[in-house]
């Protein structure tokens, strides 16, 4: 075998190896670090549109949940255990109560400043409050109030943090706002 064919057998090898390892590092990383989910639906309007495309870091790397965070949870026994986007509200040991005739929601007895709804929340779902979080869980809600099932319907209640796949971090592709029926590339980014 001439050294020249040898050289590029080492070359095709390394070539081959490189793209494998490329391979085999996208799917891990996809499979236990971070993933693309799409949003399916109005729930999360002004904040989400139907169509965006987030970065959503994985429950194994990140599963300490916050108020305020954009959370992606799947309870078997909700939706057919699709996949839902919703905002955490409150944690375990806090207690949430809503006014639903003057639409706020409160925490711990203090009222939520959230400048990210669409408007107050009015839609009473079933669920009893004064309500305290269980250890363990998340009360979620939609940004939508008053289109979005959410915490307050008792068929998906407060959630269990095994359920939530995880937090959403970026807004990679922008769905059309319901709106202008436009992508608005301006709403691509970091999620608050």
């Amino acid at each position: 075998m001439s050294a020249e064919k040898k050289t590029g057998n080492a070359g095709l090898f390394e070539w081959v190896q490189a793209m494998v390892c490329s391979v085999l590092a996208a799917v891990l990383l996809f499979t236990f670090g971070v993933r693309i989910v799409g949003v399916s639906g109005d729930s999360m309007r002004n904040t989400l549109q139907n169509g965006d495309m987030l970065l959503v870091v994985n429950n194994l790397i990140y599963n300490t949940y916050h108020a305020g965070d954009i959370v992606i949870a799947a309870k078997p026994s909700f939706e057919s255990g699709e996949p839902i986007v919703k905002r955490v509200i409150a944690t375990e040991g806090q207690t949430v109560d809503i006014d639903f005739d003057a639409g706020e929601v409160f925490v711990d007895g203090a009222p939520l400043n959230e400048p990210y709804i669409r408007e107050a929340t009015h839609l009473f779902e079933g669920t009893q409050f004064p309500l305290t979080v269980p250890e363990g869980c998340v009360f979620i809600m939609g940004d939508n109030r008053n289109d979005s099932r959410d915490s307050r319907d008792p068929d998906l209640g407060v959630v269990d943090t095994r359920y939530v796949i995880g937090r959403a971090v970026f807004l990679l592709l922008p769905g059309e706002t319901a709106e202008s029926g436009q992508r608005e590339w301006s709403r691509a980014g970091k999620l608050r």
